[in-house]
């Protein structure tokens, strides 16, 4: 998988991006670096709109849930994979499910979600090498699951900056790892990671691939990693 050069909003390009620019082989990714940027990337991307009607479908009607049902979406993503991590139930979901306090504006709520963030990768970061969790989609590690909240950080805030009409795509830096660690099947179009990360999630379609109707992630520990 190729990752094209971008930029962060500071302007400064990230070590994975300098060194697929370069020609070199990347590092191992830093997961929870990663989660975090995922976060700050979206919460910032969606603070522009803080000031719509989040009551609208997200995906501009292509989810169930609106807008801001979608941030409770997230939160409640974040933490369940950081307990998991914590728990490492072998057959099970966890207990423990949390939202967002629902009187509370946007600006509040994508707080919230920096917060779950912050918490999973901390776990992250402290989780051992062979710590294992159950998941439907494949039973996973630490950086599988970081790879989960990297890819419902970057695709729900996709779902929700097109209700918004905000002009974004996941970052090619935040979509290459993410793809090599749950999709190893997905293409290589010239439109970069980003755009293959919204094919594979069923949010786009590629040329000469239609949009996907059902997918799922494969979230199981293969032997690369």
């Amino acid at each position: 998988m190729t990752t094209a050069a971008r930029t962060t909003a500071t302007g400064q390009t990230t070590p994975l991006v300098r060194a697929a620019a370069a020609g070199a082989a990347p590092a191992a990714p830093d997961w929870p670096a990663l989660v975090s940027a995922a976060a700050t990337e979206c919460t910032g991307v969606l603070a522009r709109g803080a000031a719509q009607d989040w009551s609208r479908p997200a995906g501009d009607g292509d989810l169930e849930w609106s807008c801001r049902a979608t941030l409770d979406h997230l939160a409640l993503g974040l933490v369940a994979y950081t307990g998991l991590l914590i728990a490492q139930p072998s057959d099970r979901f966890v207990t423990l499910f949390a939202s967002l306090d629902e009187q509370a504006p946007i600006p509040g709520c994508l707080e919230g979600i920096r917060i779950a963030a912050t918490v999973l990768a901390s776990t992250v970061r402290d989780a051992a090498p062979e710590a294992r969790a159950w998941h439907p989609w494949g039973s996973s590690d630490a950086p599988g699951f970081a790879a989960m909240a990297v890819v419902e950080l970057t695709v729900h805030t996709y779902d929700i900056a097109r209700t918004l009409g905000l002009d974004w795509r996941p970052p090619d830096a935040l979509a290459a790892p993410a793809l090599a660690r749950l999709f190893p099947e997905a293409p290589a179009p010239p439109e970069g990671p980003g755009a293959a990360l919204l094919w594979c999630t069923g949010r786009a379609t590629l040329p000469g691939l239609p949009r996907r109707t059902e997918w799922q992630w494969q979230g199981a520990v293969r032997p690369s990693g």
